[in-house]
């Protein structure tokens, strides 16, 4: 045997993030390897030859030429079952809490450890009989993990045949639950947890038309932007405008059954931030600790630039396996403008041929192949179920016309464009809605009309006809002055005032206003446009200025509507539209008289 084919992988060059090593002809791109004394785990990503290119995703300092490469001879995998909800990992699937508690604060370099705590047991109740014969991906049992989430335990995707054994009880991760006996006549063990590569699909029957909407109770989004379930979102704009609260917001109210939150390359601070309030909130449909349907993906902007891709694929797989129990799933990216840097980086220490301001070729590609795994399906185990995708893009200085923001809008079908103006007045959410957009809407408009309201498409539209009408009417008023337009025109302006400051404009810390429902904002906007066509009205019909009607006390009452309690809703909601009516019309007597 020649003597080359004995010698063992070892590292030719490292540049940062990327190690060369030679000796690497027995391998597969994407494989996962150890490199170096300290064991730094990595993940291969281009082949010559020999030599492989080597994505570190840990600190490469101190490491050099001439040390040893261990090949794992598989890709980038997570480990999935009970004990990923309520938990925090860092971008391969490693629990931050467990590394602190045995190594310390601050990460330490080469630690590989488990997803999943390998020593708690969890009660299983099977819902299968042995003899029975599955399908790929299908439904043998259930562990009650948390009181919000019922956690299915399924077969692997690739995996069918006939139940031989099934136990119920207590058991850890890796205890044996059952045997199955596939149709080659191989017998394999079932436990409780399943590893599944990162990079790849998880398989599903068909994908379906996006159909019913996510509600976030965030009025911009549900009453003029909505994301259907299995959309998929981008929420675009400079530092300081608001990208994360936004987030968290959606994080904490969206109608989802798990979020899956991922810190790409942001500051520490933020995901600080959800760790010590999310465990505060009660999730609003389970009315239990808003953590226990949330799995938290944390890669700073301190840790290894190579780790933001690995967090991004991590967060997806694990978003689709419980999407593949058959509940509905809300990813949520901050920010994929982070990971692109990390593409850009990675391609310019590989010496490719640069794309737009220095990003990869295949920039556009990969962002594509990402945001489809988003999408209303139909399972292996026959459930209808969804996952959406909302993603944070950060470009320099707010200019949406750089590769990323490009790329994205290319493939999103929301577009909730944030505003540094907006954020400066302290407009929160400070979403543009002169900017933004929804292709959703026709699909999801039905929904609307059977569930709330056959009026809710009228009203959405009249609404945005006058934040539109405000535009080109302030450019004229600056031009020419106030006294250059028409009573119904100064109305518009009055109207369209109340609209930004009363309904667009969303306190997230107020106990009450922070979560608006369906049924308030339909009352919010039927409110706004029966004031503004009753008082249309009243000024084409007699002498009525809008400065008169602007001073009736039901206009205060309009903008304080929002903070009604839920069981006064509708009383309320009644007396200020027969007060509308009352106090205009009494207005208008006057006038004629």
């Amino acid at each position: 045997m020649p003597l080359e084919n004995l010698e063992k992988p070892t590292i030719t060059k490292v540049a940062g993030p990327l190690v060369v090593a030679k000796n690497m002809k027995n391998t597969s791109l994407y494989d996962m390897v150890k490199v170096g004394k300290l064991g730094l785990i990595g993940e291969i990503i281009e082949i010559h030859q020999d030599k492989a290119s080597i994505q570190v995703y840990e600190e490469t300092s101190g490491v050099g030429p001439g040390e040893e490469v261990v090949l794992l001879n598989h890709p980038l995998s997570i480990e999935l079952g009970p004990g990923l909800l309520g938990n925090i990992f860092d971008g391969i699937g490693r629990p931050l809490s467990f590394l602190a508690e045995n190594y310390g604060e601050r990460l330490k370099r080469g630690v590989e450890i488990s997803s999943l705590n390998r020593e708690k047991k969890y009660e299983f109740t099977p819902t299968v009989k042995v003899s029975e014969k599955l399908k790929k991906g299908a439904i043998i049992g259930f562990v009650n993990e948390t009181k919000s989430v019922c956690h299915k335990i399924m077969l692997p995707p690739n995996l069918s045949g006939e139940i031989l054994e099934i136990k119920e009880g207590k058991f850890t991760v890796k205890e044996t639950i059952g045997t199955v006996k596939k149709e080659d006549g191989t017998i394999l063990n079932l436990t409780l947890m399943q590893k599944f590569p990162v990079r790849k699909q998880r398989p599903f029957l068909k994908k379906l038309a996006p159909k019913f909407p996510l509600i976030t109770g965030q009025r911009i989004i549900d009453s003029l932007f909505p994301i259907a379930k299995g959309g998929i979102a981008a929420v675009p704009g400079p530092f300081g405008s608001g990208k994360t609260i936004v987030q968290h917001q959606i994080a904490k109210w969206a109608d989802a059954d798990v979020i899956i939150y991922i810190g790409c390359g942001e500051r520490g601070n933020e995901m600080t931030d959800i760790l010590n309030e999310f465990p505060t909130i009660k999730d609003p449909k389970t009315n239990t600790n808003l953590m226990e349907k949330t799995v938290l993906i944390a890669n700073t902007s301190d840790m290894p630039v190579a780790a933001r891709e690995a967090s991004i694929y991590t967060g997806i797989t694990i978003a689709e396996y419980f999407r593949d129990m058959g509940l509905n799933v809300a990813l949520i990216a901050d920010s994929t403008s982070r990971w692109a840097e990390a593409l850009r980086e990675m391609s310019g220490r590989l010496q490719e041929m640069p794309g737009e301001e220095g990003y990869p070729a295949y920039l556009g590609s990969r962002l594509a192949e990402f945001y489809e795994r988003a999408g209303r399906v139909i399972t292996l185990n026959n459930k209808e179920t969804s996952l959406t995708i909302i993603g944070a893009v950060s470009p320099p200085g707010g200019d949406i016309s750089e590769p990323v923001s490009q790329a994205t809008l290319r493939i999103v079908k929301v577009f909730w464009g944030l505003d540094s103006n907006l954020a400066y007045k302290r407009h929160f959410p400070a979403i543009n809605w002169l900017k933004s957009y929804s292709l959703y809407w026709e699909n999801i408009k039905e929904w609307f009309e059977e569930n709330i309201s056959k009026d809710w498409e009228v009203l959405r539209l009249k609404i945005i006809n006058l934040l539109q009408d405000e535009a080109k009417l302030e450019e004229i008023v600056k031009l020419v002055g106030m006294n250059s337009i028409t009573e119904t025109e100064k109305l518009k302006l009055e109207v369209a005032k109340c609209i930004r400051e009363d309904f667009l404009h969303q306190n997230a810390f107020h106990e009450i206003d922070c979560f608006s429902s369906l049924e308030r904002q339909f009352m919010m906007m039927k409110m706004l446009i029966c004031f503004f066509e009753t008082a249309k009205e009243a000024i084409s019909s007699s002498s009525t200025t809008v400065e008169e009607i602007c001073d009736i006390s039901v206009k205060e009452e309009i903008g304080r509507f929002k903070y009604v309690s839920n069981s006064n809703l509708k009383q309320e909601y009644e007396k200020i539209l027969k007060k509308i009516k009352t106090e205009i019309f009494n207005l208008n007597k006057l006038k004629i008289e």
